[in-house]
């Protein structure tokens, strides 16, 4: 039996673990990636340097068209000369800033837009943090009361003040006629005929709209917190005290800034409440800038862009001076 005899250079590369050639082959090449040259979309690499940019496109168009430009075009006309009629005249400078803050009428609304905010947003994230707190916990009928609480949010913002403005109406209205029925007052009130007795029910009509949202996200802030951490607290002698105040409102404290901000956004910029239950009278004693600007409208179109400037200024301050107050970076985290 005759036995192969494996040429020298092919037993060295078995020794060392090389693949063996045949005998007339060609030798192995390594290919070359082939580089795109010609008409026509670039190879697939290029595409990834613009990242997520094809992905985010059509937000960002978007909020070109529905923000910036809108925004643009207020700070244009708020330095143009325009007539009741639409008419641009020319440029006016800064002459429409000069007679905005002239307005007598300002300061009083001014004050009342910061006092309405305040306590707008205040009453409703205390009550919406103890709403969240009860629905948090098990109780017969509470599928149906969270549904209920939706209520005002699922109904037209402006639909609910003019309802309420009815109730409220002095000769046909249910509260008035309740209220005599029971001897609690002897004549009709016309609650939203004067500043004092209308500027409560404003409030209370904007604290009832704002609740669903507010509690919503306090309760879904509630609900992420595990149940682990109140196991543990229990079991190192926490009294319901010190957990509240060391668990509960440390671990729901980013959901509270989240419904904070929109809340003090939404309120400042809020329309209906006061238009449809008041329209910012008598007077214009119950406005808000937002409700004072559309006011304005109705005599110099330049000027109530001019405020609309000013309430956007004041909306973006407000907002950075909450968050850096408030240290949401480090809540956030």
């Amino acid at each position: 039996m005759s036995t192969r005899t494996i040429p020298e250079p092919h037993r060295t590369a078995v020794r060392r673990g090389a693949p063996v050639r045949r005998a007339g082959a060609r030798p192995l090449r390594r290919r070359r990636p082939t580089r795109w040259a010609g008409p026509g979309p670039g190879p697939r690499p290029r595409l990834r340097r613009l990242g997520a940019l094809p992905w985010i496109s059509p937000a960002v168009v978007l909020i070109l068209a529905v923000v910036v430009w809108p925004v643009v075009e207020m700070v244009r006309t708020s330095l143009r000369r325009i007539d009741t009629s639409g008419v641009d005249q020319g440029p006016a400078g800064f002459g429409k800033y000069r007679k905005l803050f002239a307005d007598p009428r300002l300061p009083d609304v001014l004050t009342w837009t910061a006092v309405w905010t305040v306590v707008v947003v205040a009453l409703t994230m205390v009550i919406s943090l103890a709403l969240a707190q009860l629905f948090d916990q098990r109780f017969p009928g509470r599928t149906i009361t969270r549904w209920a609480l939706i209520a005002p949010w699922a109904a037209s913002v402006l639909m609910t003040a003019i309802g309420f403005r009815w109730m409220l109406d002095q000769v046909a209205g249910v509260l008035n006629r309740l209220l005599l029925d029971l001897g609690v007052i002897d004549t009709a009130e016309a609650w939203t005929g004067d500043a004092a007795h209308a500027k409560p029910w404003l409030v209370f009509v904007a604290v009832f709209v704002s609740l669903p949202f507010t509690t919503y996200t306090l309760l879904a802030g509630l609900q992420t917190i595990p149940a682990e951490v109140y196991e543990a607290a229990r079991v190192d002698g926490a009294s319901p005290l010190q957990t509240y105040t060391r668990i509960t409102l440390p671990l729901l404290r980013p959901a509270f800034l989240v419904a904070l901000v929109i809340n003090l956004i939404n309120v400042f910029n809020s329309f209906p409440v006061i238009w449809g239950m008041t329209q910012g009278g008598p007077d214009a004693d119950t406005a808000t800038t937002t409700v004072f600007m559309y006011m304005l409208r109705s005599y110099d179109v330049a000027e109530s862009a001019a405020l609309s400037v000013v309430n956007f200024a004041a909306v973006i301050v407000m907002v950075l001076v909450f968050l850096k107050v408030s240290g949401w970076k480090e809540a956030a985290r």
